[in-house]
């Protein structure tokens, strides 16, 4: 029988004594910084909420609570969130989705986005309609992809994804390193699921020149399915990839606020591990989500939003720079996933962005 996670609940970021108070406004000038003195500097922006598979720890099996598609953002209206993040202090900026390479014209998009002054600039995707519109992205300017993808087996793919699109992904990496893109892997971990796709999928980003992230089962499914029993843990999964690899060295952080705690093997290539769950990094938190029908996230878990569509679509830009400012002021201290009193976010994980 597997054994119960043991879910760390984070320390006080600060004392109530140290933490800014919260009956002060949020700031008028300078980057956008919350209450416990956190900056964001990195933007999630969802283009769609579509997909073109369907994971069951995201998605239903059929059907979806989707936008209309009038409730898109449109270009213009996601380049002036864009442009006022960046103006705010942004300087990363990931597209997401749904499944973004399914918004039409994207690479138009992608131009406009690689010419803002970013230190870095990637598309999550998983990769079943990479293969056709890799060159298009990588004429635009895109040069990183964070690509999705739990295992190699063909049946285990299907089991998770309900689509029999392996073969598509796989041609969609080939693809992309063929053109030079750098790609991170990420892999959602389950236990009794895809423990067997650790070594296989680590042996695989490895001979390629990839990096691969585990992120650990979160409860962010559209069904509710998620339990704790169902985590393996960053801490098994070292363990089980130094007993088949050898010892990881830890590297230490450029980027404390990066969410993977990153490995070494001995060859040099890496592995991170996205410990959501049993090791939360709420404290070193910079990220802001948009979601593809125009609400400010400051949580992946957050169960409130800030509309932004009525200030995209103003002249002026002091009503969007305020509202960015004000959603990062209200921000929690963490997401509590080991709390008894903890509740999901009310949107499902392709309504908010990956």
């Amino acid at each position: 029988m597997a054994s119960l996670v043991q879910i760390a609940v984070p320390a006080p970021l600060e004392s109530q004594s140290s933490r800014l108070s919260e009956t002060r406004t949020h700031p008028l000038t300078g980057g956008m910084v919350d209450t416990f003195s956190r900056a964001h500097t990195d933007l999630r922006i969802s283009v769609t909420d579509r997909c073109n598979i369907r994971c069951f720890y995201c998605m239903p099996e059929e059907g979806g609570d989707f936008a209309p598609m009038a409730r898109q953002l449109s270009f213009p209206q996601i380049m002036r969130a864009a442009t006022t993040g960046v103006r705010l202090g942004v300087r990363k900026i990931r597209l997401t989705g749904g499944e973004p390479l399914l918004r039409p014209r994207l690479a138009e998009l992608v131009e406009s986005l690689a010419a803002l002054p970013l230190a870095d600039f990637a598309l999550t995707t998983n990769a079943v309609l990479l293969d056709s519109q890799a060159k298009a992205l990588r004429t635009a300017g895109l040069r990183r992809l964070n690509i999705h993808l739990d295992t190699l087996d063909p049946q285990r793919f299907h089991q998770i994804t309900r689509r029999n699109d392996l073969s598509r992904v796989l041609a969609g990496i080939d693809r992309a390193l063929s053109l030079g893109f750098e790609i991170k892997l990420n892999a959602v971990t389950i236990r009794d699921l895809t423990e067997p796709d650790l070594i296989p999928m680590t042996r695989f980003a490895r001979e390629r020149g990839m990096e691969i992230r585990f992120i650990e089962f979160m409860p962010l499914d559209a069904q509710g399915l998620w339990n704790t029993q169902q985590v393996l843990t960053a801490a098994e999964m070292r363990r089980r990839l130094e007993a088949e690899f050898g010892p990881l060295e830890p590297i230490p952080d450029t980027d404390p606020r990066a969410p993977a705690v990153e490995y070494r093997f001995a060859d040099g290539s890496k592995v991170g591990f996205i410990a959501s769950v049993s090791q939360p990094f709420c404290q070193n938190c910079n990220r802001l989500r948009l979601t593809a029908d125009g609400k400010l996230r400051y949580c992946l878990f957050a169960r409130e939003e800030t509309d932004l569509r009525a200030a995209l679509d103003d002249d002026s830009d002091q009503e969007l720079e305020r509202l960015f400012r004000k959603t990062v002021w209200e921000k929690w201290a963490g997401h509590n996933i080991g709390d008894a009193a903890f509740e999901p976010p009310q949107r499902p994980m392709y309504s908010i962005g990956g």
